[in-house]
C-alpha cells in the first residue's frame, strides 16, 4: 500500500460503511434520490475522504482538522439513519446495524485526534 490512509482500520471501516449505505439506500423511493438517498451516500463517503486527505503529509493539525470533518460526516450519517427509519425506508435491525458501525468509526476517529496530540 502506497498511501498512509490505506493502513489505517478506521479508513478501512469508512469504505465499509460507505459501501452499505450505498447498498441501504438502493431501495429508497425514487423521490428520494437527491434529498436522503444523496445526502447519506454523500456523507458516508465524505468520512474515508476526509481521513484520507487529511493523511497527506501535512502537520498533525492539518490531519486533524480533516478528522473532524471525517467525525462531523458520520454523525451526518447517523442523522440520515433516524430519517430513514423514521420514514419506514429501513428497518429497526438495519438502523442498528449501521448505527453501530457509526458508533465504532467515531470512537476510532476520536482515539486517532487523541493520539495526534
Amino acid at each position: 500500500m502506497a498511501f498512509k490512509f490505506e493502513k489505517l482500520k478506521v479508513w478501512q471501516k469508512a469504505l465499509d460503511l460507505a459501501d452499505e449505505i450505498d447498498k441501504m439506500t438502493k431501495v429508497f423511493p425514487r423521490e428520494e434520490i437527491y434529498v436522503l438517498t444523496s445526502q447519506a451516500k454523500r456523507a458516508a463517503d465524505s468520512i474515508s475522504m476526509n481521513i484520507a486527505e487529511g493523511s497527506t503529509g501535512q502537520s498533525n493539525a492539518e490531519f486533524k482538522r480533516f478528522l473532524s470533518y471525517a467525525l462531523r460526516s458520520d454523525i451526518e450519517v447517523v442523522n440520515c439513519l433516524h430519517l430513514s427509519v423514521r420514514r419506514g425506508y429501513i428497518t429497526n435491525e438495519i438502523f442498528q446495524k449501521h448505527y453501530q458501525s457509526c458508533e465504532e468509526i467515531l470512537v476510532m476517529i476520536s482515539a486517532l485526534i487523541k493520539s495526534l496530540k
